[in-house]
Parts: structure tokens; C-alpha cells; sequence
């Protein structure tokens, strides 16, 4: 039997925690990791109303991309919705954990599942983060090389976008003399040694050096080991906000706006006026994705799908590209799809469900 925990593992190993926003609160907000799953509920929201649909079917996981708290909550006396919301769960036994920026920010997240809503391809991030990367270089004897690399590549290190196992090194001499109280692997006390040693770099994000080294010292057969971390200014191709990619087919801009419905179940989307333009180049940011213009602009998208924009922001666009507001609720719905994808990809021994409650706030007459 599976516990919260497996699944929170599971994740979290797509969608580090690391990757949230500082004004975000991602992860276990109710619940005990240890209690075993009798079924999951998928949301975007977590209301009173999915509350009470996970205790109708059984479930006491409801996995949501929104967490319920936000702030600190400084007490529980059922005075408002959160509240409310809180104490029901723990009555209940309910675990709530919320997936939210860290999902956005990974290139298999939120953002990827809107860009397969759309068909789009030749996809990728539209803004890369940068300074989440270091690099691990470290002095190996030869003849240990492979067993310390292959720690390290399981610690998480040498991953770099579609490849793994990545590592650069070189051959070159080490020297050292054991003195005192040492217990060499190689040598004798107070004789100097000369060893055929690998010099070997691997990059790993930043998140995991703890993990890493940590490896490091159980594969290493030093009782010193020699190290150096180093932080990259490099973008991270692979994490970041927004993703950009191309329509299949150019589209005049009447009908990208009944494609863009259709594909994402609209029932109206606020846009810029039309400039009698082809569309091809497609950016997209679910959630407020305002900050991204300036990107979008730069990568030269011919559209900007996102949501919340504002009366001025959409002056921003200086008739270069058309921006198109779908709304919060309706650009990140299909995040239940992703947690339902992510899941059954690795666990079918209990019941996942999507939850049937429209969390969306805003009503269209």
C-alpha cells in the first residue's frame, strides 16, 4: 500500500519545491505524510465544495495547484473560508498539498500542458532562470572514476536537458602527504604520494548539493576529499516562466481566436485589436503572466496568451504582437491533467479522480 508520502515524492521529483516563488507556500498544508491513500483528488482550487467531494468519494488526499494558505494563519476558528476550509480537512483526515509555482516554473509543468492544448511545437521555456545551477568539480584516482561518477549521477547530477550522465574530465597528476593521525586509502604517513587522478566537473542544480555531496564522500575512497562548488550564471533551459513554441499552421487572427476557444474550452478571451496579421509564434503563461510581456516581445511572439491582464498592460503590446487574456481559471483548469498524468504514470493501485467542482470564481453573463 501506498502512502501520502510516495506520492509527495513523486512530485516533488518532477516540481522541486526549490523552484517555488518566494511568496508562494507549496507542499503538505494538512495531513500526515505516513497516513496510507485511499484515493486522490485532483483540483486547481481547494474549496469547501471539493472538500466535501473528496469525502464523498473516499478520498483523503486532494492534491491541489492552488494552496489553501497563503499566509500565516494565526488562528482557526472558522471565521472565514480558509478556515473553514483547514479545520473540515483535519476533522476529516483530509490531506491537502498544493503544487503550485514550482509546477509552473519546470518545463514539463503548467505552461508545457497549455502548449499541448494548443498543438504548439518547437517548444521551449520562454524565460530561463538563472544562478540555479553549480558545478561540482572534484580529484578522483582512476581507478575509482567510474564508481564515484555514477553516485553522483544518481545523486542528480549531470542531467542537461534530454541527457544524462553528463561529466568532463581530464587525467593528471595529485600529490599529497599523509601526516599525524591520517588513515590514508593511498599512501604511507609522512611520505609524499603521487597518484594518477581523474580531474571531474559535473553540473547539478543547486537545490540538490547537500544530496550531492553527500554521495560524494560515501563513494569517494579519500578520507579528504578535494572539491570545489562553483555558482554558474548559466540559464537553466529546463526551468524558468512561460514557454513559447509554434503553431503547426499559420492562422489569421479571427481564426486563432476560435481555435484558441476551442482548444481550451473558452467562452470568450479579451484581446488587442487585430493588425491583419498571420500568427505563428505562439507565448503562453498560465496564471498572471504580465511580467513575461517584455519577453514574449523580445522572442518576437506574434501572440501572448495569459491571464489578469490589466487596462494599461495591454498598451505594452505597441501593436507588435496580440495579447489574448483567457482568464486564471481557464489557463491552469487543465493542471488536474498533469497531476492525473504525472500520477497513473507511476501508481494505479488507488483511485485518482478529477474533481468535478468548477472552483472558478468569476461568472460570464
Amino acid at each position: 500500500m501506498f502512502k501520502i508520502k510516495d506520492l509527495i515524492y513523486l512530485l516533488e521529483q518532477v516540481a522541486p519545491p526549490a523552484y517555488q516563488e518566494s511568496y508562494d507556500n507549496v507542499g503538505l498544508q494538512t495531513g500526515n505524510v505516513q497516513d496510507t491513500i485511499t484515493g486522490v483528488l485532483l483540483t486547481l482550487d481547494c474549496t469547501e465544495a471539493v472538500i466535501n467531494e473528496a469525502i464523498q468519494n473516499n478520498c483523503n488526499l486532494i492534491i491541489a495547484h492552488h494552496p489553501v494558505i497563503f499566509k500565516p494563519l494565526k488562528k482557526l476558528t472558522g471565521q472565514n473560508a480558509v478556515e473553514k476550509i483547514i479545520i473540515k480537512a483535519v476533522q476529516n483526515n483530509l490531506a491537502i498539498y498544493a503544487c503550485h509555482t514550482n509546477l509552473d516554473s519546470v518545463i514539463n509543468g503548467v505552461n508545457s500542458k497549455i502548449c499541448q492544448k494548443l498543438g504548439l511545437i518547437n517548444t521551449r521555456i520562454l524565460a530561463p532562470k538563472a544562478g540555479i545551477l553549480r558545478k561540482l568539480v572534484t580529484f578522483i584516482p582512476v581507478s575509482n572514476t567510474s564508481q564515484v561518477l555514477q553516485a553522483l549521477h544518481q545523486a542528480g547530477a549531470g542531467h542537461m536537458g534530454d541527457y544524462e550522465n553528463c561529466s568532463f574530465q581530464v587525467t593528471g597528476q595529485g600529490s599529497f602527504k599523509p601526516i599525524n593521525n591520517a588513515n590514508p586509502a593511498i599512501g604511507e604517513i609522512n611520505k609524499q604520494e603521487f597518484v594518477e587522478e581523474n580531474r571531474v566537473e559535473v553540473i547539478f542544480p543547486a537545490y540538490l548539493e547537500s544530496k550531492l555531496t553527500k554521495a560524494l564522500f560515501q563513494a569517494h575512497p579519500y578520507e579528504e576529499v578535494a572539491y570545489d562548488i562553483i555558482s554558474l550564471n548559466n540559464y537553466n533551459q529546463q526551468v524558468g516562466a512561460g514557454m513559447i513554441g509554434d503553431l503547426p499552421d499559420s492562422l489569421s487572427e479571427s481564426d486563432f481566436i476560435t481555435y484558441l476557444k476551442e482548444k481550451m474550452g473558452l467562452q470568450m478571451v479579451k484581446h488587442t485589436a487585430f493588425q491583419n496579421k498571420n500568427l505563428k509564434k505562439v507565448a503562453v503563461c498560465g496564471g498572471t503572466g504580465s511580467f513575461l510581456m517584455k519577453d514574449a516581445l523580445h522572442q518576437q511572439a506574434d501572440v501572448f496568451i495569459t491571464a489578469d491582464l490589466k487596462y494599461h498592460e495591454y498598451f505594452a503590446a505597441e501593436d507588435k504582437m496580440m495579447l489574448a487574456d483567457i482568464g486564471h481559471y481557464e489557463s491552469e483548469v487543465y493542471t488536474k491533467e498533469l497531476f492525473y498524468e504525472i500520477i497513473k504514470n507511476k501508481f494505479t493501485n488507488f483511485a485518482v479522480l478529477l474533481s468535478k467542482v468548477n472552483t472558478n470564481p468569476v461568472r460570464y453573463s
